[in-house]
């Protein structure tokens, strides 16, 4: 494997992840890399043990030319923070071993899902690339941030995973979907201004801001998004659906077909300023974020992040 691009390797791995399956996988990783020397210049394992752990081992990931993350989409979001506040000059490369039930960052990447052994063999045969991520208050996200009755939906599935709830993945995104969709009364009071634009008024229901297609285990809602781009994708209704047609919406989303809709609209920026009257539902990468004000930004090549050949 003499044209591995790993070099010396960190993996921080969650062992909770996938419903205690993080560990097994943890421990194969560890005895691939061991069997394999010419995989890699040297490596280590680090497992976590709580929440926000894996920020600070990525930002103290000195010496390492490749930080590999595995565990679901929430620890793979805490190592591009903990990477993020690296030096520019001084920042490993990312290196993703899916192991969750959204799995959408290993989506956007081409990676082998819930599978160590072949998402491993993707990573020493791989090669790097210059990927954008996003930015809100100050919070970096690899993949979504959303508002409104979609965030509602991703939390809840959140929520869901935390009580042991047997759905994983599309099911328990779709049935989540069903359960907040029902019950929705109306939009969220919005000003949005674009890039340089004059600002809009919206009552938004759907705002997805993507630096990659899909959330909710496969749901792209932003479907020509590029990970390479420079920009972010962004998809918000113009209107207020009657519940009907937002039902059908939310199903017509599985299979790229919303946009379609004179409901919604699809576009790219390079940055938004959000100001809500009241504080909305809020997720970055499927993690909480309260307030009423976000300041959106992209960051251009931020990350190097090794993509399957």
């Amino acid at each position: 494997m003499a044209d591995s691009p790993l070099g010396r390797t960190l993996v921080i791995a969650n062992p909770a992840a996938h419903s205690g399956r993080g560990a097994e996988g943890a421990d194969f990783a560890e005895r691939f890399l061991a069997s394999w020397g010419s995989a890699t210049r040297g490596f280590e394992v680090r497992r976590t043990t709580g929440p926000g752990e894996a920020v600070g081992m990525a930002e103290a990931a000195d010496g390492f030319d490749t930080v590999v993350a595995l565990g679901g989409d929430g620890v793979i979001h805490e190592v591009v923070n903990g990477l993020m506040a690296r030096p520019a000059a001084d920042r490993p490369q990312l290196g993703v071993i899916p192991l969750g039930s959204g799995n959408d960052y290993a989506r956007t990447l081409g990676m082998a899902k819930n599978d160590v052994e072949a998402a491993l063999a993707q990573l020493v045969r791989g090669s790097a690339r210059s990927v954008e991520v996003g930015r809100v208050n100050g919070v970096h996200f690899m993949q979504t941030l959303s508002f409104g009755l979609d965030a509602a939906i991703a939390l809840d599935t959140t929520d869901r995973r935390a009580a042991d709830t047997s759905q994983e993945g599309e099911a328990l995104f779709v049935t989540s979907g069903l359960k907040i969709l029902s019950h929705a009364k109306g939009g969220f009071a919005c000003t949005a201004r674009f890039d340089d634009e004059a600002p809009l008024e919206l009552s938004t229901l759907i705002f997805a801001i993507q630096v990659g297609p899909s959330y909710g285990g496969g749901f792209c809602v932003c479907p020509d998004a590029d990970p390479t781009d420079g920009q972010l994708d962004v998809c918000y209704n113009v209107r207020v659906p009657a519940l009907p047609h937002l039902l059908a919406l939310f199903g017509l989303a599985r299979w790229w077909r919303h946009a379609g809709s004179s409901a919604v609209c699809l576009r790219r920026v390079r940055r938004a300023e959000l100001d809500f009257a009241v504080a909305p539902p809020c997720q970055v990468d499927g993690e909480r974020l309260e307030g009423t004000h976000f300041s959106v930004e992209v960051v251009p090549g931020a990350l190097r992040v090794i993509f399957p050949r």
